[in-house]
């Protein structure tokens, strides 16, 4: 019985390893890599950036964290002031500066009682909801506009969303008092649709606008209303 022998195979050299050698006479590639590790570790940058930048996100991440509580104290301190301002004896219906006490506006359906100032720069809405100045003044002929933040700075109009047809929204000026009564459910538009806060003579209406979503400004969510009959009173404008 013949066996059957399988040719043998010359012995070769078991090839080097992808990645460990660079080549003849030089250390492995792992080895520079560690060598560099070491000097970046020992570099002034790694020394003092890296802990000054960690410690600066730590300060913007508390930040953005205190932040709404910060502009909430911020905007409760600026409303008893502006509460007492609108209290003061004044023409009724004559707009102030930016930033001004305009009118009390109260929504009990969304337990909503804060001074709506003038203006709806950064800085007057920081103080509370602002009167887009080329609006009719609150309880007087056309469509008043109002504008609130969603979020931070006691976020007025955080609610609005709950807002149903028929809830009351009360407005008090220095001299009138009136009320109206939401007429659509809340609805969205595009920022830069400002048909929903032109004027409509002939009729009293309201409108308040706010961000949409919350935390986000991609759209404007629209609150609409029209005053109650018999509700428009002139007030003493010395009631605290």
């Amino acid at each position: 019985m013949t066996a059957l022998l399988t040719p043998s195979r010359p012995r070769t050299q078991s090839p080097i390893p992808p990645g460990d050698w660079g080549g003849p006479g030089r250390e492995p590639r792992q080895s520079q890599s560690r060598r560099r590790l070491g000097r970046l570790g020992r570099s002034r940058w790694t020394r003092l950036g890296l802990p000054a930048l960690a410690v600066l996100c730590a300060l913007v991440a508390g930040a953005a964290l205190l932040f709404p509580m910060l502009s909430g104290l911020y905007t409760r301190h600026e409303q008893q002031i502006l509460a007492g301002e609108l209290d003061t004896p004044a023409v009724g219906a004559v707009a102030g500066a930016s930033g001004d006490a305009v009118a009390r506006v109260t929504i009990p359906a969304i337990a909503l009682d804060m001074v709506v100032v003038q203006g709806t720069d950064a800085s007057a809405l920081a103080k509370g909801p602002g009167h887009y100045p080329a609006s009719p003044m609150p309880c007087t002929e056309g469509n008043v506009a109002i504008a609130g933040h969603r979020t931070t700075f006691l976020h007025p109009f955080h609610d609005l969303n709950r807002l149903v047809p028929g809830d009351v929204i009360e407005l008090r000026t220095r001299s009138l008092s009136c009320a109206y009564s939401v007429t659509t459910a809340p609805f969205a538009v595009s920022p830069r649709d400002s048909a929903v806060v032109a004027d409509t003579p002939g009729r009293f209406g309201l409108t308040l606008t706010t961000c949409h979503p919350i935390g986000s400004s991609a759209e404007r969510l629209i609150v609409q209303a029209s005053l109650v009959p018999g509700s428009l009173r002139t007030v003493n404008p010395h009631r605290a």
